[in-house]
């Protein structure tokens, strides 16, 4: 079986903490290999090694960072193919949305060559008589993330592709879960030109992730994951003084109105309900159709698509709409939510329960699941499922149904589908939820935008990605500089006499 390694100072280090995790092939239920859990002394190696690389690093100039990061999406995608099925084979993504996983980080990185701009100040002369005043961005110091399961490639990239190219050094405590893609980006950083000891990744679980918050070195923290351990992240961080950005849990809905395409609709719930599983955090849980017609229409479209995706394994080809979940706790646990819904009274349209497949009994599959006439005091719709079950709500009414989606907790994503430009212009407007979809699903932004939720979707005061992560890994220093006169007529050769 595989041992895996750290990634610490530009070579690939043993564990020595004693400690694995098994990491699955989700398709086959197997132990495919094992990865070691660090220590708070493994941890703080890594960290003593990044603080000694980084100070160089910060004085190389910022064109010279971006020309690494150039060089590293040229080695992305070269690498595409190779990436894609060692995520597909530890996650259980199809082929295509791992590939999609890799691109939208590489896009980040795109967005990162334009360091040069992105890091100048500002200037002001003649501030007063005689002072100029000016302001540097300068790096941090030691920075850290903390990156979930179901985006092993992007998020890591999200997060250390800024904060390098400010000039600062990376610990990476990636999902124990799949691992393997995060220790490959290491392997192509170092490959693109980055410092040994600049880009750390180290493996763990809660010790780790407490060497890190505690650790007086590290200046800053991001994470991505559930809420209860963002809630948990923040504050401990913030108590220790570190900059820190915690996204957590959605619960993204969808409003249909009367005049959507029903098709279009249909078509968008199926891609950002089921696609990955329903691993997402701005995969679309709920569907808020408008008025007891427009829900019956909907649900007619929505059954025969649905019931038409084709579950399986990576390896069965591109034509396989989604993959299994990450885990059997993961499997057991929408199982167990399936069944509440059940049993509190909504209504399971398509039954997606014992899906078995021929060959891959003991893989964490789990059929697609539909429910209507839910309701909003069911844990069916109050709690993230994160896995292929979408829930329809019916509003009668365009309020109530905007309603819906401001009362909930979370607050990361969501979509009005209309052609009615008004109502679209005011559920954008009034909507208090952090990333908003008009005709679109999945209202992720493009790289030189941000990301970010509001609510408990998200603790912090700056998004992902975009001008905010320039602002996260950085502070801003000025200066207030004024000269004294100099002598401007040639020298002077007689004693300086008091006057």
């Amino acid at each position: 079986m595989q041992e895996l390694t750290h990634f610490i100072n530009g070579a690939h280090v043993a564990g020595t903490s004693g400690r694995f995790a098994d990491v699955f092939n989700p398709a086959t239920g197997e132990v495919q290999a094992k990865v070691p859990l660090a220590s708070a002394a493994e941890m703080d190696h890594a960290v003593q090694v990044a603080a000694a690389a980084q100070p160089a690093w910060a004085a190389v100039n910022p064109q010279r960072r971006a020309r690494v990061m150039m060089k590293f999406v040229d080695l992305l995608n070269r690498d595409m193919d190779k990436l894609a099925e060692a995520l597909s084979r530890e996650h259980g993504k199809t082929l295509p949305d791992a590939a999609g996983d890799v691109q939208r980080g590489l896009e980040v990185v795109e967005y990162c060559i334009g360091a040069p701009h992105l890091l100048k100040g500002e200037y002001t002369d003649s501030a007063g008589p005689g002072i100029d005043m000016y302001s540097m961005r300068q790096a941090l110091g030691v920075t850290a993330g903390i990156t979930p399961f179901n985006f092993p490639a992007m998020i890591p990239m999200w997060m250390f592709a800024p904060a390098i190219v400010c000039g600062n050094a990376f610990i990476l405590k990636p999902s124990e879960r799949d691992p393997s893609v995060p220790l490959m980006l290491a392997e192509l950083m170092e490959e693109a030109g980055l410092p040994k000891g600049i880009l750390q990744v180290v493996n763990g679980d809660k010790e780790a992730v407490d060497a890190i918050l505690y650790h007086d070195v590290i200046q800053s923290v991001g994470f991505v994951g559930s809420t209860p351990i963002a809630e948990y992240i923040y504050g401990t961080g913030c108590a220790q003084g570190k900059r820190v950005q915690c996204f957590g849990g959605a619960k993204n809905h969808m409003i249909i109105m009367p005049d959507a395409d029903m098709d279009q609709a249909a078509d968008a719930l199926v891609g950002a309900g089921y696609g990955a599983a329903g691993e997402r955090c701005m995969a679309i849980s709920v569907a808020v159709p408008v008025g007891d017609e427009t829900a019956d229409r909907l649900i007619e479209k929505l059954v025969p698509r649905i019931e038409a995706l084709k579950v399986g394994p990576y390896t069965a080809g591109k034509d396989v709409d989604y993959g299994p979940v990450v885990t059997a706790a993961a499997k057991a646990n929408i199982e167990a939510l399936v069944q509440t819904g059940i049993d509190q009274g909504a209504e399971l349209v398509v039954d997606g329960r014992n899906y078995s497949m021929q060959g891959y009994e003991d893989g964490f599959f789990v059929g697609p699941h539909l429910f209507d006439r839910a309701t909003k005091d069911m844990d069916i719709y109050q709690k993230e499922i994160f896995g292929p079950v979408l829930t329809c709500v019916r509003a009668q009414n365009y309020e109530e149904a905007i309603g819906l989606a401001m009362d909930h907790e979370y607050g990361n994503g969501t979509a009005i589908f209309t052609r009615d430009g008004d109502a679209a212009r005011d559920f954008a407007n009034r909507i208090n939820i952090g990333m908003v979809g008009i005709n679109v699903p999945i209202p992720v932004p493009l790289a030189y935008h941000t990301f970010g939720g509001w609510k408990k979707s998200v603790f912090g005061d700056l998004n992902q990605h975009g001008p905010d992560a320039f602002k996260f890994y950085t502070r801003t220093k000025t200066v207030t500089a004024r000269w004294p006169s100099g002598i401007k007529e040639g020298g002077e050769f007689s004693i300086p006499v008091m006057e």
